[in-house]
């Protein structure tokens, strides 16, 4: 068994344990760095911001964005799904809080008419018997050892776990649609810069043709202007299958029929510019906000409690039983009490014995289930260190790349510009013009890539340190400022009227 409860697990404990048997949980120990690796860049050097963390989407300042947001936190079905888990959580948790009362409470009520055969008849010549009674049972266990107040331990965690997974599928709900959103806007700002080109690179192709016709170049020349005008044309329709799919992808998250889009994000748009700091904290501050972690330390927790429920199995069980009814062979003669009045009171002791090792392998079930989830709880905590880390020194890059490709577009359209005048003049043939075209489109689509990355790594970075989930319940969190997009855009499919909400406890 993993040593991280406290209480151990013998009979001696039973008292110090609050008279239950089986260890009383604590938080598994976390490996958790005390900085970041690149806590010194530049870009993490801002003070930590909570309120921005809650709602990191508004960094960016893009209404759509977020009222992209606001839609799908109301209709996500995936969220949803996850609210009504809570609702099954809650609902087990009152299942086992009320074992805590008499378990057996019941009214029962029959009667019996019955007719013997001529030689078991009285020697009245009766034949019927008759029986009718009313009464109310009782049947307490009491809980001894604890077998009832841990399995509402365990209750409880998973109900924590349960809105704990809530938060989590808001996380990933909210940069998911961020997510898609951006990649919309790079994919219609590749689609307009290889539109673009292609209109630039149809005049230069018009041009050596007409060159060609003059005498003045060989037929090299159009033909070249053509290859690089069709091969920018080639990239056109990946693009656009690019932007349906990522329409598409909205419209999932949305929670409504696949439709265009095009009509509430517009035919064109930028991509998004967040701020160049990041307000992060430190890593063991993913422990508090990570909804995934706290959803893997709820769950072991939970488990824990259940190693007590197997062992309270090991032990007799005390219950007290009553009855009180009434009972009369006439039905007329049923509510003539005290002379029809009937009941018992007692105890009840139960001892499951010779069991063969059932129990203490049950135990040992629970222990190694607990053990499991125990170093889930670990490995929760390492893989979100390393989603964090990764998505910080991504996020880092990602400028560099983009600054670097800035200067590397610039320089390369003042060489197409110097080598099309000296193409026109009669200099050069138009093999460098060719060479410089087919680079400069290649290397603004690259800037127009990367500057989508550099918002994808910053939704990425946070989500690894969960921010979002916080802004639930607080006044305005999801609410967008209204667009002027038609209403037909945002038909929804028919769902519940309400929305499944987690309450804190």
């Amino acid at each position: 068994m993993i040593c991280v409860t406290s209480g151990g697990c013998g009979l001696d404990e039973w008292a110090r344990n609050g008279f239950k048997v089986g260890p009383n949980y604590k938080e598994p120990p976390a490996p958790v760095a005390s900085h970041w690796i690149d806590y010194q860049a530049p870009e993490s050097q801002a003070p930590v911001d909570s309120a921005e963390l809650k709602r990191w989407w508004h960094v960016f300042h893009d209404p759509v964005l977020n009222s992209l947001v606001s839609d799908a936190y109301k209709q996500n079905l995936t969220l949803r799904t996850a609210g009504e888990r809570i609702s099954e959580a809650r609902a087990v948790r009152g299942i086992a809080l009320g074992n805590i009362f008499p378990q057996q409470q019941d009214v029962t009520a029959s009667y019996a008419a019955i007719k013997a055969s001529d030689r078991t008849a009285s020697p009245l010549g009766e034949q019927w018997f008759r029986d009718a009674n009313v009464g109310f049972n009782v049947g307490w266990e009491i809980d001894f050892w604890g077998r009832f107040r841990r399995a509402i331990e365990s209750a409880d965690a998973n109900l924590d776990a349960s809105i704990a997974d809530y938060d989590d599928v808001l996380v990933v709900l909210l940069s998911d649609v961020a997510a898609n959103y951006i990649q919309y806007r790079t994919f219609q700002e590749r689609l307009a810069l290889a539109r673009r080109n292609v209109q630039i690179q149809e005049a230069a192709y018009q041009l050596a043709s007409d060159t060609f016709r003059l005498g003045r170049a060989t037929e090299r020349d159009p033909q070249q202007a053509k290859q690089v005008l069709e091969q920018t044309r080639s990239t056109i329709p990946d693009l656009e299958t690019g932007l349906r799919r990522t329409n598409n992808a909205l419209c999932v998250l949305l929670g409504i029929p696949t439709q265009d889009l095009a009509g509430r994000l517009g035919e064109s748009g930028v991509i998004p510019v967040g701020q160049p700091q990041l307000a992060l904290g430190i890593p063991a501050d993913l422990l508090r906000r990570r909804p995934d972690v706290r959803r893997a330390e709820r769950q072991a927790a939970a488990q824990s409690a259940l190693i007590g429920v197997a062992k309270a199995d090991l032990y007799p069980r005390f219950s007290l039983l009553g009855s009180i009814g009434v009972q009369a062979q006439e039905l007329g003669d049923l509510f003539h009490t005290p002379g029809s009045l009937s009941g018992f009171v007692g105890p009840k002791f139960q001892w499951n014995i010779l069991n063969y090792g059932q129990i203490d392998n049950a135990v040992k079930v629970q222990e190694a289930r607990f053990g499991q989830l125990f170093y889930n709880y670990q490995e929760a905590v390492l893989n979100a260190n390393r989603e964090a880390e990764n998505s910080i020194f991504a996020y880092g890059r990602s400028l560099d790349r983009a600054r670097y490709l800035g200067e590397s577009v610039s320089a390369a359209t003042r060489v197409v510009q110097i080598t099309n005048d000296q193409y026109k003049q009669g200099a050069i043939d138009f093999t460098p013009v060719f060479i410089f075209e087919a680079a400069l489109t290649s290397q603004e689509d690259a800037l127009a890539q990367a500057r989508g990355d550099i918002a994808l790594n910053l939704v990425d970075l946070y989500r690894a340190v969960g921010g979002g989930w916080e802004a639930q319940g607080e006044p305005g969190a999801y609410v967008a400022p209204p667009t002027t997009a038609p209403t037909t855009q945002r038909t929804a499919l028919p769902l519940p009227t309400t929305q499944p909400a987690p309450v804190r406890r």
